[in-house]
């Protein structure tokens, strides 16, 4: 099944935890700290593979999870580093971010991008240490994976493109000049996915889509809409054919207007191409009279081959100098900073902080006991944390979230609760 558009799920896997641990020799059970650090969670990458000729799979699992990190260990042995999860789609592929925006279009072999960077593993003691605390008995928590929707969509890169309307012969053409084999039949919206064909002329090769058919209105979503038109966009030659028999949906007279129309309103890029023009069935006693009256036309017939060698030579002519003077096609990959601040919100019973910065002071494993309670003050007013809150309005005793942890806050100007 030919699938052009996703939404799937990513997470990154989550950082491990460190652990706490002594060194223990005989007469001194508790010595140095020798508690190894977690490992950092993996990423999740999306790669272009041109293996890949579909979105099919992420339709039917659109949930995927990278390796978390291993946890840390005694004697100072630190966690394994989860392994990344690679996403593979086909080449011509856009990445938008759950808010619509674009992070990624990779069209070249093996081109990726960072979608979402693995939590950071947790510090054992022995990464604790410092001159102000020389035998820490904490650790700190694995942080966790990022995660988020995310939505894939597919752009065929063809050379050429067939422009029609329904039943205008675009898949018979196609069967004709290639070895591929879509689906032919005498009724409209026949074809309702993207097929592509390789077309050899004098030695040389081109690639042709036969995309789902156009109607009046399809840049506005109509009909298969911009499913079709998003096909064409990066083709570097447009074939737009006519169907001539009284039984076309637009009168053959409009149909060049309508379907340059439906280009323009769609991308004023796509009106400019380089395009040739057919009238096909040309054993309909008017296509000859119809052809002749379009300037640079050419009658062709799908069904019989009539035509077609010095149409196909056209079309190859036009795709031989685009690919000339073309750029390199590049791909985009967006950039974004890593904010590690935080944000302070007012919620209904107190207080909530959110953001990687202030997740990260209170990742300690048990902050229940006095050293870690002390370890996360000390952190949090270390990054601005009591001080956001302070000119945010917060009062002795409020109670204050940060990531899964409930804190009280405390005004160091007061010596007890109001």
């Amino acid at each position: 099944m030919f699938v052009d558009s996703v939404k799937v799920h990513l997470r990154a896997g989550d950082g491990g935890s460190g652990m706490v641990s002594f060194e223990r020799r005989r007469g001194k059970p508790r010595g140095k700290p020798v508690g190894g650090s977690g490992g950092r969670g993996g990423d999740v990458v999306v790669r272009a593979e041109p293996s890949i000729g579909t979105l099919f799979r992420y339709q039917r699992y659109p949930h995927h999870v990278a390796e978390s990190g291993g946890k840390g260990a005694d004697r100072l042995r630190h966690g394994r580093r989860g392994a990344r999860l690679v996403i593979p789609v086909p080449l011509g592929t856009s990445v938008y971010d759950d808010a619509g925006a674009l992070l990624a279009d990779l069209v070249e072999d093996r081109q990726q991008a960072l979608l979402l960077r693995g939590g950071r593993g947790g510090r054992g003691n022995a990464g604790l240490v410092s001159p102000q605390h020389r035998v820490p008995a904490v650790a700190e928590e694995g942080e966790k994976g990022r995660q988020g929707w995310f939505r894939l969509e597919m752009k065929l890169q063809a050379d050429a493109a067939l422009v029609g309307f329904p039943n205008a012969g675009k898949s018979t053409l196609l069967s004709r000049v290639s070895a591929a084999r879509p689906k032919v039949a005498s009724y409209p919206f026949t074809t309702l996915t993207p097929n592509l064909g390789v077309v050899a002329v004098d030695d040389e090769e081109f690639t042709l889509a036969d995309v789902p058919g156009l109607i009046q209105g399809a840049a506005e979503g109509k009909g298969l809409g911009h499913t079709f038109l998003r096909h064409v966009e990066r083709a570097s030659v447009l074939v737009i054919m006519l169907d001539p028999s009284p039984m076309a949906e637009v009168e053959v007279g409009t149909q060049m207007d309508v379907l340059l129309g439906e280009l323009e309103k769609y991308s004023p890029r796509l009106s400019e191409r380089p395009r040739v023009m057919a009238v096909n069935k040309a054993d309909l006693p008017e296509s000859d009279g119809i052809a002749k009256a379009i300037p640079g036309a050419f009658l062709i017939s799908a069904v019989t081959g009539y035509g077609l060698a010095p149409f196909l030579r056209r079309v190859g002519e036009l795709v031989a100098r685009a690919r000339e003077t073309a750029a390199p096609r590049e791909g985009f990959i967006l950039h974004r900073p890593h904010h590690r601040g935080f944000v302070v919100t007012r919620v209904d019973d107190g207080w909530a902080v959110v953001g990687t910065a202030a997740e990260r002071a209170v990742a300690l494993g048990d902050l229940e006991t006095p050293e870690a309670a002390r370890l996360a003050s000390t952190r949090l007013d270390r990054i601005g944390v009591g001080r956001a809150l302070r000119e945010a309005g917060a009062r002795h005793g409020d109670t204050v979230r940060i990531g899964g942890a409930e804190l009280q806050y405390e005004d160091p100007a007061l010596e007890g609760p109001q």
